[in-house]
């Protein structure tokens, strides 16, 4: 027989046997895996700094026990697929019967920029000693900041020592580049001398013109009355004394 017949022989020959030997291999548990957010997160958006969840639903269809050792998973770049960071791997330990089903939280956070990113979870459980792992979720997901919130203790608070550490320098700069104004001097006040001179037109001194006429003619009819009064007292005053000094004149010529 020709060589290459041999050759032809022993190709088939290996092929048999290598299809006998994966046939003979014990096949994977059926292990089927839901994942979901919860429903307050409905578009599946991962919140950069806060402890973002995930619900994993795992169902034993095969004719096994097995147990479920660890979730973890991975951040990648959803155009090159290159891997950016993993992401905590919680353990469980968790028997699985088989024909049962069993739901478990996962739990991750997340610090990147904004923008979209792949996420890899997967599932590490064991059958007797055969280690397997089963991708739970394999999805392109949006990175979101924290909405903001004025309730926020720790914004708050963060406010309030930017606030009074920049009070501090602003009040500290001013005492340094601005100096203190220096108090400014009273001065007296002075008099004014008053306007236009004034003359009184009545004897004793004041204006008559801004008195009623007929108070002046009571004022007028008083004085000349006064005035009367006066001048005869002044000439009884001046009788009695002429009288007193002739007596005495009488008195100085007896013998």
């Amino acid at each position: 027989m020709h060589p290459l017949t041999y050759i032809a022989h022993g190709l088939s020959l290996a092929t048999l046997l290598m299809a006998l030997g994966v046939s003979a291999s014990p096949e994977d548990p059926e292990i089927l895996i839901e994942a979901t957010f919860p429903e307050s997160n409905p578009f599946g958006h991962v919140v950069n700094g806060e402890r973002n969840q995930i619900s994993l639903v795992v169902e034993n269809k095969s004719d096994k026990n097995v147990t479920l050792q660890s979730v973890a998973g991975s951040f990648h770049n959803p155009e090159t697929g290159a891997l950016i960071k993993n992401t905590s791997s919680l353990t469980y330990g968790f028997p699985l019967l088989e024909g049962s089903k069993l739901q478990i939280p996962y739990s991750f956070y997340s610090e990147f920029k904004p923008g979209d990113l792949r996420l890899n979870i997967w599932l590490e459980h064991t059958v007797d000693d055969d280690e397997y792992r089963v991708t739970a979720y394999d999805s392109v997901v949006t990175i979101v900041e924290p909405e903001p919130s004025w309730f926020d203790f720790k914004l708050l608070s963060t406010y309030l020592i930017v606030f009074a550490a920049f009070v501090g320098l602003s009040y500290t700069a001013y005492n340094a580049y601005v100096p203190p104004s220096k108090p400014k001097r009273k001065r007296p006040t002075e008099v004014g001398a008053p306007v236009g001179t004034v003359t009184a037109s009545g004897p004793s001194g004041y204006q008559q013109e801004w008195i009623p006429e007929h108070h002046l003619k009571k004022t007028s009819k008083g004085k000349k009355t006064k005035v009367d009064n006066a001048a005869s007292s002044e000439d009884l005053s001046g009788g009695e004394t002429s009288g007193m000094e002739a007596k005495k004149t009488r008195k100085g010529k007896k013998y």
